[in-house]
Order: structure tokens, then C-alpha cells, then sequence
């Protein structure tokens, strides 16, 4: 198992094929997705690596939040995640991943938060049919009808599927696929809808369901020795 990663949903687009079809995609953005700590069995008691994406303002941080990302002598992140590896696929801190992470054709699995809807009937949130339009029914066409007052005990049970607030819940969408990856602008397509509104955060992880043996292992990463050499000369240069 290795590390998924953190996105931003950037909106919906459509692909075209090569015999004409064309594929609707969600956009998903990795912006500036690194590895910031890493937990261990020895210190931690289990194996996985925090990620942090998306860069905000330091004073905008609290001072716990500043210390652990001088700490990690990485810029401050907007969104911090945590993800389960193996031990053998821990990443190195400063690792910056990038979009080959996945490949196209893989199937993963997208985790988001649903778009809030606020208060709302039972007939969009839990799709019944409502009453009758005629024989007698007039004014509750909408109305979710009976709630168990027949039923012994003669009482509506906890969690029963009525009215009220509806979205903003945590979803997983298992077995969606990869369509494109764009690594110079650090963009991953997947076919079909991803829960979460525009600019909502993403968590994208290899299926469960559906494991793969092509992508890297035990990750497409960019070592922060290997970037670093690079931004001295275009500072010497500029």
C-alpha cells in the first residue's frame, strides 16, 4: 500500500478520443503536494506519511502549525492528510509528488466532502416518492407520509429517514478512473463525477478493490536535493 494524495478540484471538462467519442472528466489539481512528517512503528507505533498542499500565509498559522512546518522546512500548507503505507513505501520529507503518481487507466478511489444543501424534504434527500396527486391528498404531495406511529412500539425510532440537513458529508467513490495525467501542470483527470464542489479538497487513493502493479512504487516523487540545485542556478542566473 503507498500513499495517495491531496488535490484540489478544479471543475468538470470533457476529453476526446481518438475515434471522436469524448470522455467527461473531473479536473483534479495538485498544488504543491509534499511530504511533510512521516510516522514510524518505532516512534509511532504504525507506518504512514503526512502530506500537506495548497500554500497559505504563515501568519495566518498558529504558532504550533509554523513550528512543524520549520520543522519540516517546507512552505506553509493549506491542507494537511495523513495516509497509511506500507513500510517500505514511506517517502522522504520534502518529497514533492507529482501527477504520474497515477497512471491512466488505473482505477483509484476519491474521497471528498458533498456539496452542502442545507435543510431539505425527504424527497430530495432520500428520493421517496411522496403521496398521492389525487384520492383525497391535497396540500402534503411532498410529505414523507408515515413514521411509524402503527408499529409497535408505536414510536419514530432514532435515525429514521426523514427531513433535514442534507450535505456536506465525508463520501468515498471507489473503482474511478484515471483518464489523463498532465505533469507539468500537476493535473489528474478521472472520468465520471467526484464528490465536493469547485476548489474543494480531494483525497485520491489507489483502489482497494481493484489493485495495480504498473504505477510507481513507492512513488513519482521530486527529491528536494534534486530541486534545489535547480532554483540556486535560476537565482544565480535571474
Amino acid at each position: 500500500m503507498r500513499t495517495g494524495v491531496i488535490t484540489q478540484k478544479v471543475g468538470m471538462t470533457r476529453l476526446f478520443l481518438a475515434d471522436g467519442r469524448h470522455v467527461p472528466v473531473t479536473v483534479l489539481k495538485l498544488d504543491g503536494c509534499q511530504v511533510l512528517s512521516r510516522r514510524t512503528d518505532e516512534t509511532d507505533g504504525y507506518t504512514a506519511v503526512q502530506l500537506g498542499s495548497g500554500f497559505a500565509k504563515a501568519k495566518r498559522m498558529t504558532k504550533a502549525d509554523r513550528g512543524n512546518f520549520a520543522k519540516a522546512q517546507a512552505e506553509p500548507r493549506k491542507k494537511v492528510a495523513e495516509f497509511r503505507v506500507d513500510a517500505a513505501n514511506l517517502l522522504d520529507v520534502g518529497d514533492l509528488i507529482l501527477a504520474d503518481h497515477f497512471v491512466e487507466g488505473q482505477k483509484v478511489d476519491v474521497t471528498g466532502v458533498t456539496i452542502g444543501r442545507g435543510f431539505t424534504g425527504a424527497m430530495k434527500r432520500w428520493n421517496f416518492r411522496g403521496l398521492e396527486a389525487s384520492h383525497g391528498v391535497s396540500i402534503s404531495h411532498r410529505s414523507l407520509g408515515g413514521t411509524g406511529g402503527r408499529q409497535d412500539p408505536g414510536k419514530t425510532f432514532k435515525n429514521k429517514k426523514m427531513h433535514g440537513h442534507y450535505g456536506v458529508d465525508n463520501v468515498t467513490t471507489q473503482n474511478l478512473e484515471v483518464a489523463k495525467v498532465d505533469v507539468e501542470r500537476g493535473l489528474i483527470m478521472i472520468k465520471g463525477a467526484v464528490p465536493g464542489h469547485k476548489g474543494g479538497w480531494v483525497m485520491v487513493r489507489d483502489a482497494v478493490k481493484r489493485p495495480n502493479d504498473k504505477v510507481p512504487m513507492p512513488g513519482s516523487v521530486r527529491k528536494r536535493e534534486a530541486a534545489a540545485p535547480a532554483a540556486a542556478e535560476q537565482k544565480v542566473e535571474g
